[in-house]
């Protein structure tokens, strides 16, 4: 009796199998709802204000990240960025009024010769990045807190001449099918505010899907680590700037390599998602 028919059939079950086994772990990469903005509005923004919670802060606080990223890519360019976060804050947690008064947040700054330097008050911020506390937009009490400050805080920065911009956070660790539903919370939120949406979310699933050794997340599952945190700057500067971001020099101390890597999700995420 032949062997071979015996190795086939072992070796289409091994196949199957593996099949199953990729299927199981499968996660989300685009959204099922489309965003009908693409793109913030402002094409080469200043200033932001960065309004949310811890996801922000850590690895010293993604906006800078994002700053030095952006003068890497572009040497010369000038971008003031700040950030208002409350630990474990939604958007419910913060009086967004309070950060566009005149002579408070961001009315002042300091120059590379540490000289101050008073900004103008008719316009303090071009973009506002606003993000939800981690599961508030997906939670049973929770959501329509999420949909009822989207349009409050939307329609409070747009009265003071900025542009809303909403921060798709990411999945737990080991939640994953978060992504999904956050994505579809932030992308329909957007939609029906006429804000733009930057894809964190997405892209920490792209990576992990395709690099699922190299870790984002700290201990406790959720707060990012350098990795996590530059994936998110890159793709902020993706889908801000409508660049590619691989190429860029910047790699916080990663690397080369793993940098170059992380670049290439956000690209690849930026382009699934508003295509």
């Amino acid at each position: 009796m032949s062997l071979l028919p015996i190795a086939s059939k072992f070796f289409l079950r091994a196949v199957a199998a593996a099949i199953l086994f990729l299927g199981a772990l499968h996660v989300p990469v685009s959204a099922q709802t489309k965003p009908k903005v693409t793109s913030s509005g402002v094409e080469d923004p200043s200033s932001a204000i960065w309004v949310g919670n811890s996801f922000y802060y850590y690895n010293n606080g993604m906006p800078g990240l994002l700053t030095q990223i952006i003068v890497s890519a572009n040497p010369g360019y000038k971008i003031r960025q700040t950030m208002a976060t409350i630990g474990g804050s939604g958007f419910d947690w913060h009086d967004m009024d309070s950060y566009f008064r005149p002579n408070a947040v961001g009315s002042y700054s300091f120059d590379g010769n540490n000289n101050v330097v008073f900004n103008k008050p008719n316009r303090l911020f071009d973009l506002a990045v606003m993000m939800d506390c981690s599961q508030c937009p997906i939670h049973p009490t929770l959501g329509k807190v999420f949909v009822d400050f989207a349009k409050k805080n939307s329609d409070i920065v747009r009265k003071h001449g900025a542009k809303p911009v909403f921060f798709m956070s990411w999945a737990y660790q080991d939640k994953p099918e978060m992504t999904a539903e956050l994505a579809e919370a932030y992308t329909k939120a957007a939609n029906d505010n006429d804000a733009f949406v930057i894809p964190v979310g997405l892209a920490f699933a792209r990576s992990i899907a395709q690099r699922p050794a190299l870790n984002l997340y700290q201990p406790d599952k959720r707060h990012p680590t350098l990795a996590g945190t530059y994936l998110g700057a890159v793709t902020a500067y993706a889908a801000l700037f409508k660049k590619s971001a691989v190429g860029i020099k910047h790699d916080a101390g990663l690397g080369e390599e793993t940098a170059r890597f992380l670049q290439k999700i956000a690209d690849e995420t930026v382009k699934a998602y508003y295509q």
